[in-house]
């Protein structure tokens, strides 16, 4: 703790050993987010990480706060804590999947770090619900013949009401997207390009690297969506929804609105990809409001109580039909 009594990074650091193999693209999303925790104001003790299996369970080892080793896809709230559920590709997409998009549909209010590195890294290199089509790997010595999730696109689909993207080597656009998956109440769902160096390095090479951004399209709300070396690129929403590349000089180049009511341009957004459009969004995709399922289950109880009391949970058990055997 500072000087003047403020959190710092360090306060957020266990005595834990990071164990992960070297050059995981997790030591600098870990980093990241020790810098950032103290920015929220919050106390330790009101902040909660959840993780379910993977690589990235290892998470909550590594944040002084509480924390919850899960199981595949399991998370809970609390409207007091801060919580943060820690996933990866895997965990989230495959198993988890039923869990997630009903969290993201019913606005659970968490925020979703999912660690995208396109592979099972836990159980040593099989394909994942990321994985592209053809990818050869243990479980698919021929190639994959499943087609891929697009994890934005499966989010905006379930209705969630925050969506962005972010790049483990870039830590200042990861904790802006970070800041604003803390601001917005309700679900918050941040895919994170993870690089796993050991059974799919460079699978994000295209991003990770980009230092001069030729591939990254950033995403700021209210702004003309440009890109390119020297922001000579640009894109166009068709008359149909879908999106174009223009110059950025043309007509009609689209200005990102992050807060648009509707889903369809964030989902448009989602589907522009390297191989498509030969760039990659990041930032901000979605943040709209909409009622939060834990304000609305907590006006139920406030109405049921005021109706029928506190209640009283033996009463309940007691109650009814009930009967002594032996």
């Amino acid at each position: 703790m500072s000087s003047n009594g403020h959190l710092t990074a360090k306060d957020y650091r266990t005595d834990q050993e990071v164990r992960w193999c070297p050059g995981c693209g997790d030591y600098a999303i870990l980093a990241a987010m020790q810098s950032f925790m103290p920015e929220l104001g919050i106390e330790r003790e009101n902040t909660v990480f959840v993780s379910g299996i993977g690589c990235a369970a290892r998470f909550p080892y590594y944040m002084n706060t509480y924390g919850m080793h899960s199981i595949h896809g399991l998370a809970t709230t609390r409207p007091d804590l801060s919580v943060w559920v820690v996933t990866g590709d895997g965990d989230a997409l495959s198993i988890g999947g039923n869990h997630l998009i009903h969290a993201l549909r019913r606005n659970v209010n968490f925020k979703i770090l999912l660690f995208n590195n396109r592979i099972y890294g836990l159980t040593k290199g099989q394909y994942s619900p990321t994985s592209e089509l053809g990818k050869v790997t243990k479980s698919t010595p021929m190639g994959s013949l499943d087609w891929p999730f697009n994890p934005l696109s499966l989010a905006i689909g379930a209705e969630a009401t925050f969506v962005a993207r972010a790049i483990d080597t870039d830590k200042a656009g990861m904790t802006a997207v970070l800041r604003a998956a803390a601001e917005h109440r309700g679900s918050a769902f941040v895919e994170i390009f993870q690089n796993c160096p050991i059974f799919n390095d460079d699978a994000f090479a295209f991003v990770r690297d980009d230092k001069e951004g030729v591939n990254r399209i950033p995403l700021r709300d209210g702004e003309p969506i440009t890109w390119g070396a020297g922001a000579e690129k640009a894109l166009r929403q068709r008359s149909d929804g879908s999106i174009e590349i223009c110059a950025a000089g043309e007509e009609g180049v689209l200005v990102h609105d992050a807060h648009h009511e509707g889903a369809a341009l964030a989902f448009a957004l989602s589907r522009v990809t390297q191989d498509s459009h030969g760039g990659t969004p990041v930032g901000v995709f979605r943040a709209v409001e909409r009622a939060v399922y834990d304000d609305l289950m907590a006006g139920q109880i406030a109405t049921a109580t005021a109706k029928d009391g506190e209640g009283d949970l033996s009463a309940l058990l007691h109650s009814g039909e009930t009967w002594t055997i032996g």
